[in-house]
């Protein structure tokens, strides 16, 4: 499993790093700003898309949803766990250099604790799901459990099915497509694939242990531990919040839509 880990602290970073320079080379118009941006979008989607492939590699292999087990759980979560601090590092450096853009060249003319401080203030949500993922998710999947569930560890990697749309959406916004058919019909795609697979996908969780075991869905919450139910309410919540979020935007979009046609009449 060292090698999973190790694997992982070469990928990303190389990705990363390689992606840089590829685009600093092509898009020599592009600010520090941009390059970095889109090369923190390309790895994150292309980690969401590796976490996909084993998350329904991992369901489909395991019909009893409890005590089947995959190796592939333990692996890929140990090949991840680079990619959470190295993503929160590109996400620093994607934040210093927009701000760097934006003319805040006196506060951040270097890196220092108040460039950190305001990153972390500016994205804390994130910051804290990345966190959490490292210092609760990967213990207890790793040495808590006792080897149960990993049916359920492959639904949960599922969830990073709507990431590489999102970072699409970013990189679409960057290349000045944002008022395309594309860019529209992949924030279409963002806000049914985060639903589905972040948000529908405790409910169904819920189901398959019920099916398992005989018992009907709203009776489910009662036959599992305190802990499992408040654990999943705690990685439900930023969901729908982020889904919200999600929703305000894409309502602000087709407003603006709609105002563009009538200002030109």
């Amino acid at each position: 499993m060292l090698s999973a880990l190790v694997c992982g602290a070469l990928v990303f970073p190389g990705l990363f790093c390689s992606s840089r320079k590829v685009l600093k080379s092509t898009f020599t118009q592009w600010s520090d700003a941009d390059v970095v941006c889109v090369s923190e979008r390309l790895v994150s989607a292309i980690h969401a898309s590796l976490a996909t492939a084993a998350g329904v590699t991992v369901m489909t292999s395991c019909r009893d949803v409890m005590a089947d087990s995959h190796w592939l759980v333990n692996a890929f979560v140990l090949f991840g766990v680079p990619y959470m601090v190295f993503d929160i590092y590109a996400m620093y450096l994607s934040h210093y250099h927009t701000q760097k853009l934006k003319g805040h060249s006196s506060s951040y003319s270097g890196h220092s604790l108040q460039t950190v401080k305001a990153f972390l203030i500016k994205d804390s949500m994130l910051v804290l799901h990345h966190m959490a993922l490292l210092l609760i998710f990967m213990p207890i999947t790793l040495f808590f459990r006792r080897g149960l569930g990993d049916f359920f560890i492959g639904c949960l990697f599922i969830t990073e099915f709507s990431t590489p749309f999102v970072s699409i959406g970013k990189i679409l916004i960057q290349l000045g497509l944002h008022n395309t058919r594309l860019h529209r019909i992949n924030g279409i795609i963002v806000l049914l694939s985060f639903f589905t697979c972040r948000i529908l996908l405790f409910p169904f969780m819920y189901w398959m242990y019920g099916r398992q075991f005989g018992i009907p869905l709203h009776r489910v919450v009662f036959h599992l531990p305190l802990q499992c139910n408040v654990g999943n309410l705690v990685l439900l919540a930023p969901q729908i919040y982020w889904f919200i979020l999600l929703l305000r935007k894409a309502n602000r979009l087709y407003l603006r839509q709609r105002k563009g046609p009538a200002r030109k009449d």
